[in-house]
């Protein structure tokens, strides 16, 4: 615990809860199932296509109730209703935070500076809708003539991770030509791993940077430009190559039709922005309507999360449990396991989402922190990670909450596997909770024959603590609007923790430091320019480098 100063830094509702925990810290979930048999029923939330059970976690009825007047101490239902306004809650940057004007799908005006931006965001979806058709009907097609059905989006980021992940969770609604390929690494391998399996002929270039300045995604759209040009010459850029950015005097120098440059606003974030034109490569996979119906579920979760009490709120209520487990008990991460092999990418996508908007040591009154912040997000598909990470999960000394992603019917019934799946699913969830004693791991031993001696040997090997916190989210199936909420859900559940931890949750300034001092560097590993301020390993590696590169 980071103790007084942690409690210092907090105000009544924080102090109640701190008190609060002293009385909760050794409270097992065993005795909670057992003294309460609704307990399951009473916590868990059902909307719409999805379930939220978050009955396995270490939490009273009298845990909730401070946890909720944290959040009304936070001013959380005002700061909700300045996002939806188009307030600029992105106090750095001074902008508004409005990705959920990108699938506004009631159409209500909202306002950013006076200015009504849902015309412009209708704009952009309907010259989206244009072109995906055009392109997946063959009508826009590539320089000889030939139908463009090998996509490969060219970003870094939310211009990556957004669009890979979807577009991966939907491969079952691919259109049966097409395949979609994603270049962010500025590793050349990424690049030439993706050009060695392309027909220069069918491929379409989508090339996402607002600025059209990222040294990362123009590196690699140049070294793509020549490749096509290497092929098929000059003048097959423009039939070849589309942009999602804002610079059209840069996106037209590369070559590319600005009629084909499709804008998106600097009140979204890059990892928020995949429902904007950044999710083109998902409507060429998918298809508009999918891509829509994917922007009416994250609508439906932005209602559920704008008007739902937030007892009964699920982004809320995760939110609050995640303070809880980081700030009070300090497990500083989270799980996040898909048993879905299509929502692989979706602990990748969090990871950014999650760890850039409240990986934060500032809060919004300038002042440093004296608490912890965001959780290290990580995790992978069920069943793999249960023959990777879980060991630690189950008897590892640190305590890591796991949310747990369930669609009830799989996009391929093959035989027994989804029951299998479905199976360890529950599974995990339940052994994490309930653990085995000592005496239970002895006990199971001798009845299944095993010598006094060995057992007594074995039993605290085989025993696990147990008390280890899941939330299970259930879906019917994982399809486009299925994924919206999902992704939503986590998106407000980010939100949450940010407003009260009071930081801005929508700025990444973190990332900049790095970027510029490789700027520096950058000369010195490519000529024998020096006289740049380094530490000695810096310099050191720098000549070791360009040593081995000789």
């Amino acid at each position: 615990m980071f103790g007084n100063k942690q409690e210092a830094n907090k105000g009544k509702a924080w102090k109640k809860l701190a008190k609060h925990f002293r009385d909760m810290k050794d409270v097992e979930m065993r005795g909670l199932f057992r003294k309460d048999a609704q307990r399951a029923e009473r916590y868990n939330i059902n909307l719409d296509a999805m379930m939220l059970d978050y009955s396995k976690n270490r939490i009273t009825d009298k845990t909730l109730s401070c946890l909720l007047d944290l959040a009304k101490e936070s001013k959380l239902a005002e700061k909700i209703e300045a996002m939806f306004k188009g307030d600029k809650i992105n106090m750095t940057e001074k902008r508004a935070v409005l990705h959920i004007a990108l699938r506004n799908r009631e159409n209500t005006p909202i306002y950013v500076d006076g200015k009504n931006v849902m015309p412009e965001v209708n704009a952009v979806l309907a010259k989206m809708r244009k072109f995906t058709e055009d392109v997946r009907l063959g009508k826009f097609v590539g320089y000889t003539g030939k139908k463009l059905t090998n996509i490969v989006n060219i970003g870094i980021g939310g211009s990556d991770l957004g669009p890979k992940m979807a577009t991966e969770a939907l491969r079952k609604y691919w259109a049966k030509d097409i395949q979609c390929y994603f270049i962010s690494n500025i590793d050349g391998t990424a690049c030439s791993e993706v050009l060695n399996k392309i027909d220069p002929e069918c491929t379409l270039f989508v090339i996402c940077s607002k600025t059209f300045t990222t040294i990362e995604t123009l590196t690699n759209a140049k070294t793509c430009r020549k490749w096509l040009v290497d092929a098929l010459g000059e003048h097959a850029v423009s039939k070849h190559f589309v942009a999602v950015s804002t610079n059209a005097n840069e996106v037209a120098k590369f070559g590319i039709d600005t009629e084909n440059m499709f804008e998106f606003w600097d009140f979204v974030g890059g990892r928020y922005s995949m429902w904007s034109a950044i999710g083109l490569s998902i409507a060429l996979a998918v298809g508009m309507d999918n891509f829509e119906k994917m922007l009416d579920g994250a609508h439906e979760m932005d209602m559920h999360f704008k008007y739902t009490e937030h007892s009964k709120n699920i982004p809320v209520i995760l939110a609050l449990l995640s303070v809880w487990y980081n700030d009070f008990y300090n497990f500083h991460s989270n799980a996040v396991i898909p048993y879905d092999q299509y929502l692989q990418y979706v602990p990748a996508y969090l990871q950014q989402l999650v760890m850039e908007s409240n990986g934060k040591f500032v809060s919004n009154d300038g002042e440093y922190i004296k608490y912890p912040t965001s959780a290290v997000v990580f995790g992978g598909a069920g069943t793999d990670v249960q023959h990777s990470f879980f060991q630690l999960m189950h008897q590892g000394t640190q305590i890591i909450p796991c949310d747990i992603i369930v669609p009830a019917i799989s996009h391929n019934e093959v035989g027994e596997h989804h029951e299998i799946l479905l199976a360890n699913a529950l599974a995990q969830g339940e052994a994490l909770m309930k653990g085995k004693t000592v005496k239970e791991a002895y006990d199971e031993m001798r009845r299944a024959g095993k010598p006094k001696e060995d057992a007594k040997r074995l039993k605290k090997y085989k025993s696990f603590e147990g008390n280890r916190p899941t939330n299970t989210i259930v879906f019917k199936k994982i399809d486009p609007y299925a994924l919206g909420m999902l992704i939503a859900m986590y998106e407000h559940k980010t939100f949450v923790e940010g407003v009260i931890w009071n930081i801005d949750s929508f700025d990444q300034m973190g990332v900049e430091l790095g970027k510029q001092m490789a700027l520096s560097i950058l000369p010195e590993l490519q000529s024998n320019a020096s006289g740049i301020s380094h530490d000695s390993s810096t310099i050191n590696l720098i000549k070791t480098i360009k040593r081995l590169r000789k």
